[in-house]
């Protein structure tokens, strides 16, 4: 007998051996979902229908439980950390929320995490730690303009892709993003403009990418720092700084402010009113921090460095500010400087100056970060 018949009966009665052996399937990235409340756990008196709905219902459980497809794309952890309509939430909250999401990052093993929230307050929430996570690694929050019984509820294909993305490695470096219609949005430019699907956008400014059958796409990076970058530590932060946010209009006379305000974000789209310049001229004699933003957060002003252009002007070149006018009895040079923003909601600029003020109350320094952040 020739070896080359051995060699063939041996091979037809070991079938295993001319079958290459399965290649293990690689382990799913570790995705934590944690949830905070809002539309996307909305339970109505009558399913199904278009009726009202309560906010902050279902458990983090059962939102994931409603997405079965999760399973496909990463291990789910989950975490109930707040259930409220998310005007409910408060900057404590914020805090406590980032100071989580540090301590859970430093895991070798999670790849991701995914907030879920009520989009009333979402893009306050999600500035708060795009300027706070100090990690390059993904933060992705999400919501839903329909409740979890409704119509067509938008709130599961929205998870689908924000865990998609979170347990992407090309998110990392992103910052906080928000996606949301199977769009990937910076956490510092994304708005809400309306209560219905696709109302939330990125402005002028565009958006990070989309997430499509492949997974996410990216196109572009945030420039401005944020993640491993920033220089905001809330280690040992319980409470924000009292930061008010106020209206100019005409006809106005000004904020009264209480003794434990230290900055005021004004909002206006130039310079303020005749009966208001008396009181913000007070606010930046006292020592308090003056913000002015453009109402629609896209106006781009010059840096703050000296008291503004004179009474009734605005923010017109690139060393203007915002002004108050002269005070009385005075020209208002002796005035410290206002901040002005640079490409933000007002509702942002005065979180940012929150966290600016655990700083420094320097606004010359305050003025810096809102140049770079």
């Amino acid at each position: 007998m020739s070896r080359w018949f051995v060699l063939a009966l041996v091979l037809v009665a070991s079938p295993a051996a001319a079958q290459p052996q399965p290649v293990p399937a690689p382990e799913l990235p570790v995705v934590r979902v944690i949830a905070t409340g809002g539309t996307i756990a909305g339970v109505q008196d009558a399913p199904g229908t278009l009726g009202g709905y309560r906010a902050g219902t279902r458990s983090v459980g059962e939102i994931v439980q409603s997405v079965p497809e999760l399973t496909r794309f990463a291990q789910i952890e989950t975490e109930q950390f707040l259930n409220v309509a998310s005007p409910e939430i408060l900057p404590s909250h914020w805090v406590a929320l980032s100071k989580r999401i540090n301590e859970l990052l430093r895991r070798d093993d999670l790849e991701g995490i995914v907030v879920t929230h009520g989009t009333d307050r979402l893009e306050e929430t999600a500035f708060f730690l795009y300027l706070t996570v100090k990690s390059d690694k993904p933060v992705v929050v999400v919501g839903a303009q329909r409740p979890a019984t409704g119509i067509s509820p938008d709130g599961p294909i929205n998870l689908l892709s924000a865990v998609r993305t979170a347990a992407s490695p090309k998110a990392r470096g992103m910052g906080v993003m928000v996606v949301m219609d199977d769009r990937i949005l910076s956490a510092r430019e994304n708005r809400k403009l309306y209560p219905r699907t696709g109302g939330f956008s990125t402005g002028e400014m565009g958006m990070l990418g989309v997430v499509a059958g492949r997974g996410p796409e990216f196109f572009f990076k945030p420039a401005r720092r944020h993640g491993v970058d920033t220089e905001f530590d809330i280690t040992a932060i319980d409470t924000l700084p009292t930061v008010e946010l106020v209206f100019s209009y005409p006809g106005g006379e000004g904020p009264r402010l209480g003794p434990n305000t230290l900055g005021v974000v004004a909002v206006t789209t130039s310079g303020f009113a005749p009966g208001e310049r008396d009181a913000f001229t007070e606010i930046r004699r006292r020592g308090i921090v003056l913000v002015q933003a453009f109402p629609t957060g896209e106006h781009v002003a010059g840096g703050a460095t000296g008291p503004g252009p004179g009474p009734g002007g605005g923010p017109r070149g690139p060393q203007s500010g915002p002004q108050a006018g002269p005070p009385p009895g005075g020209t208002g040079m002796n005035l410290p400087p206002s901040v002005a923003v640079q490409h933000l909601l007002p509702q942002k600029a005065r979180i940012l100056l929150m966290l600016a003020l655990t700083k420094t109350k320097d606004p010359r320094e305050v003025q810096r970060f809102f140049n770079e952040y």
